[in-house]
């Protein structure tokens, strides 16, 4: 898997390099180096404390689009037992980039549906890099409308930089798929929980984002837009992208303080790419915390709850 350095990780895998020649050079000249390399590797987590501690919306940003991070069947193959894939809409195909299907997350049967990202140039062409097609969507709501017949819950794993723009998809109507979704989801008689595991890109994370429950996890981001694409609209040009980020709000910190996201899941330190293990046993008890009471709530106090939910959102006063 690549590695991939970011920019601001520079000076933390500079220190890991020396503390790798150090031990070398204590193995290879059987020199006792113990004292330095321990100085080096409390050097080493103090640094990464500062860093992952105060990082910038920018860079959250550029985590949450780490080649390395778990995908959606990442981490369905952790969190989840008895994965079973259901495939197509029943209308026009199937699309790869949105898949899902029935699964166990701690012993709690439910329907699982998210965005599917590649690795590589052959897996991205595959997965259209996570931007789902009209199908893709209508295959989703095929899922929920499922879980609803068979009272299993809704958890859906948000990754994606925006729905596919192409012009077949905007031929077989990708605005109107979106916005059937947010609505049928609005009264869809069962829980529902969604987790920003990545990117969340506008109307492609929406499709899928209207829950009881929605949260995030730490390095990923929510927004109407991506960073780059409002730098190019107000700034036009996209070197302003780190600033774009401040200024939408959308890292987890932010989204939690407005009420946009309900929850942030913490992540291993440097990432969930760092420790995928960690980050799907984090993922996995926020999930089923909320799948044990929202099963338990009445359906139609949910229904009301979900509805004040999001109409309170974008209430403001000057």
């Amino acid at each position: 898997m690549n590695k991939q350095t970011l920019d601001f990780e520079k000076p933390l895998v500079e220190l890991e390099q020396k503390i790798e020649e150090l031990k070398k050079q204590s193995e290879d000249r059987k020199i006792d180096l113990g004292g330095e390399i321990r100085g080096m590797q409390e050097k080493l987590e103090s640094l990464r404390g500062q860093i992952y501690g105060n990082l910038t919306a920018w860079q959250r940003v550029q985590i949450s689009r780490h080649i390395a991070r778990p995908f959606f069947l990442d981490y369905v193959q952790m969190l989840s037992t008895d994965f079973i894939e259901l495939k197509g809409d029943r209308l026009f195909g199937e699309d790869a980039s949105m898949p899902g299907g029935l699964a166990s997350i701690d012993g709690i049967r439910c329907v699982v549906i998210g965005q599917q990202k590649g690795r590589n140039m052959k897996e991205n062409l595959f997965r259209n890099f996570g931007s789902p097609h009209p199908e893709g969507y209508r295959k989703a709501l095929r899922l929920m409308r499922l879980a609803e017949k068979f009272g299993l819950p809704v958890v859906a794993l948000i990754d994606t930089p925006g729905a596919y723009p192409g012009v077949g998809a905007e031929e077989r109507h990708i605005a109107e798929a979106i916005a059937v979704n947010i609505r049928d989801m609005m009264t869809l008689r069962t829980p529902v929980v969604s987790v920003v595991i990545g990117e969340g890109g506008s109307g492609g994370a929406l499709g899928i984002g209207v829950a009881d429950r929605v949260l995030i996890l730490e390095n990923a981001y929510y927004s109407v837009i991506s960073p780059e694409g409002c730098a190019a609209i107000l700034w036009k040009h996209r070197k302003h992208a780190p600033e774009a980020a401040e200024a939408l709000k959308l890292s987890s910190p932010d989204l939690l303080e407005m009420g946009l996201v309900d929850g942030v899941i913490p992540e291993p330190a440097g990432g969930a790419h760092c420790n995928p293990e960690k980050a799907a046993e984090n993922l996995k008890s926020a999930i089923s915390k909320e799948l044990q009471v929202l099963i338990k709530t009445p359906i139609d106090k949910l229904l009301r709850a979900r509805y004040e939910k999001f109409r309170k959102m974008g209430v403001f006063e000057e």
